[in-house]
């Protein structure tokens, strides 16, 4: 009885982990349809810096997302869960905001804006956040690994 409960559970978890997985995937493909959609009306405005940024911030976005079920579907089928998908992650996010960040202020920030420090502290940040996951990464790996 007892190893019947725990096969239910481990079923249910499991079952769980892969709702989420389809979750996750239908957004993700929804993410890209509009992002395609939005494109092309831009595109045909002349807006090309909008095109540019809105791929640029939800790509990266997706493949924050297929990582993320990329690491539900390990879970799923190996039962053990690793910190590198989340950290790999976190790189992808940080080097996202950087990117998106960057792109918005050429457009908005001159060197007499006070707001212009401001990007520079959250670039500076974001920077050692990348340098930091990527530490970790390292650590977090077996010394003969890849």
């Amino acid at each position: 009885m007892r190893r019947d409960a725990f096969r239910i559970l481990q079923g249910t978890e499991t079952a769980i982990y892969l709702f989420a997985g389809f979750l996750i995937a239908a957004g993700a493909a929804v993410l890209l349809l509009s992002t395609l959609m939005e494109g092309v009306q831009h595109l045909l405005k002349g807006d090309y810096g909008e095109v540019v940024l809105g791929l640029l911030d939800r790509v990266l976005l997706a493949l924050m997302l297929a990582e993320i079920l990329y690491t539900l579907l390990r879970f799923a089928r190996e039962g053990t869960l690793e910190a590198t998908p989340f950290l790999i992650i976190g790189i992808i996010a940080a080097v996202r905001r950087v990117l998106v960040l960057t792109a918005e202020a050429v457009e908005k920030f001159d060197l007499a804006d006070p707001a212009f420090m401001a990007v520079l502290a959250e670039l500076g940040l974001l920077s050692l956040m990348v340098v930091a996951f990527a530490l970790a990464i390292r650590l977090v790996r077996p010394a003969g690994g890849q």
